[in-house]
């Protein structure tokens, strides 16, 4: 004997054979739309969390400088000084709204923290850029020594040789 479907599920197998590619894709879909998203063109992901306390240190910057210069080969003990260029900014998040008319406004988005108080959303926070750089070493008089600083400062700070002094000292 032959086990034949209900009329209902009949149906159902039928539907099934006519629309699975359509059925599958929109199950592919939902199941991709449930998946995080790592991507920055979410406007969710545009917001970093709060990271509170961090802030640049120029004094701890000049130290680890120090520290690290004084490995280069014929260097000696560095000391060093850094000018910066202003100080650290936040970059907020801005809504700017246009008009047909070619106006339009442009207000800081903020977010409620409870009890009416109000908190700006920080996209991005920008390091202070650097001035100038001076370096006192005892091997500072040595040509090969001090190009090997100057690059050194160079790479790490973002300045010019022309912005970076390097000067023979004593210990």
């Amino acid at each position: 004997m032959k086990w034949k479907w209900p009329e209902a599920a009949q149906r159902w197998k039928g539907a099934l054979e006519k629309y699975g590619y359509v059925l599958l894709v929109m199950a592919a879909g939902a199941v991709l739309l449930l998946l995080p998203s790592g991507g920055r063109d979410s406007p969710r992901e545009e917001v970093p969390a709060r990271e509170e306390g961090v802030s640049f240190d120029l004094g701890a910057f000049e130290e680890k400088l120090e520290r690290t210069l004084s490995q280069i080969e014929g260097a000696g003990e560095t000391r060093v000084v850094l000018t910066l260029d202003g100080g650290s900014r936040q970059v907020v998040a801005r809504n700017q709204d246009r008009d047909g008319e070619g106006g339009g406004s442009n207000t800081v988005v903020t977010v409620g923290k409870g009890s009416g108080q109000q908190e700006v959303v920080p996209l991005q926070t920008v390091a202070p850029e650097f001035r100038g750089a001076l370096v006192v070493c005892p091997g500072g008089g040595n040509a090969p020594v001090r190009l090997k600083l100057i690059e050194a400062v160079s790479a790490l700070t973002g300045l010019g040789s022309d912005r970076i002094s390097v000067c023979a000292g004593g210990t």
